[in-house]
């Protein structure tokens, strides 16, 4: 391949869904390579509201692209407009629909894939949510070769960071989202180099290939996900605080009036070190003080909660939520069990 072609770059097609990949597509149009298309997947609002935010239709009709949005990319139909295109690439992040060969094949080198952990380690839908839920104390991004296995591709290139102790599964996200940028950048180059060959295609295997027996699962978080399970240890509650930001939040029920109603637990502490009476069930307020309340949880653990945010009410101070609530020393908290996957 000569100088002027790598400085040319490469025509890419962006699929995408969410916010994750945006960093990398405005990287892109500054870039020496060229976007020719953005696909993205067709949002429908629910019965009686808002359709939900798109935020890669956003962005790139603003950039003034016109975006595709097929209900299925697998469609013959559809493959056809992507070959039309003449692209050399597809870069998919978030995109919400796994591709199929057929699909792969309609650019001349098929696809690369930003993922948000370290593969093989969390395949699936939420690998951001399930590393804090894991207790992970590092992540980072992965880009690879796409193949139609989901999240499967050999690896191109990685960048990894440490998980703050108090960082939200957000936080974490938009960190990622920054990092993949030079990671993107960095597999379009070396697929580029490689893709000087007869039929202009890759004839050989591009990357590092991924150890299968290190794979693990990180499918998609449901909204009884967030439903607090006070037989948990405060550890394991607090991790899925963090991981449930912005969705879908960690839920009390708290008794009221002749019934019970949801209390989002926003910043909750782990009390280390501090066991409790036996005789306090999971679930338990065990102490009010100064910065809030304290509730038993499983293994003889504590939780302090700090932040909260009510029923259809603003986030507040724990303290502040107590002033008008019937909570005391003593109450309990409904045991309510999340029905999500297990790492």
């Amino acid at each position: 391949m000569s100088a002027t072609d790598l400085q040319s770059g490469l025509s890419v097609v962006v699929m995408g869904t969410g916010g994750f990949i945006l960093p990398s597509f405005e990287a892109l149009l500054a870039s020496r390579h060229r976007i020719v298309a953005v696909v993205t997947r067709p949002t429908h609002a629910p019965r009686k509201r808002r359709a939900p935010i798109n935020p890669m239709r956003e962005v790139a009709q603003k950039a003034g692209f016109d975006v595709l949005e097929p209900p299925d990319v697998n469609a013959v139909g559809v493959q056809d407009q992507l070959r039309a295109f003449g692209a050399d690439i597809m870069l998919v992040c978030d995109y919400g629909q796994i591709l199929s060969g057929d699909t792969l094949r309609a650019t001349r080198l098929g696809g690369v894939n930003l993922h948000g952990s370290l593969l093989p380690r969390h395949r699936g839908a939420a690998p951001v949510q399930w590393a804090i839920l894991c207790g992970d104390t590092q992540t980072g991004v992965s880009v690879i070769h796409m193949t139609p296995k989901l999240d499967a591709g050999n690896i191109l290139a990685v960048r990894s960071t440490r998980i703050g102790e108090k960082e939200t599964s957000a936080e974490l996200e938009s960190r990622l989202a920054q990092i993949g940028v030079e990671a993107v950048l960095e597999s379009l180059d070396s697929l580029q180099r490689v893709g000087d060959c007869p039929n202009n295609n890759v004839p050989v295997a591009v990357g590092q290939a991924q150890d299968e027996s290190k794979a693990t699962r990180a499918p998609r978080i449901a909204k009884q996900d967030g439903f607090i399970d006070w037989e948990m240890t405060s550890v394991d509650i607090d991790r899925r605080r963090r991981a449930f930001v912005p969705w879908p939040r960690s839920t009390a029920f708290v008794p009221h009036m002749n019934g019970v109603r949801r209390l989002v637990c926003s910043e909750t502490e782990v009390l280390d070190g501090q066991s409790i009476d036996t005789t306090m069930q999971p679930g338990m307020i065990t102490e009010i003080n100064a910065d809030g309340f304290v509730v038993a949880c499983g293994g003889g653990s504590r939780l302090a909660i700090l932040q909260v945010i009510p029923e259809g009410k603003r986030n507040m101070s724990a303290v502040d939520f107590l002033r008008g609530s019937s909570l005391r020393v003593g109450s309990q908290l409904p045991v309510s069990v999340a029905h999500g996957d297990t790492p």
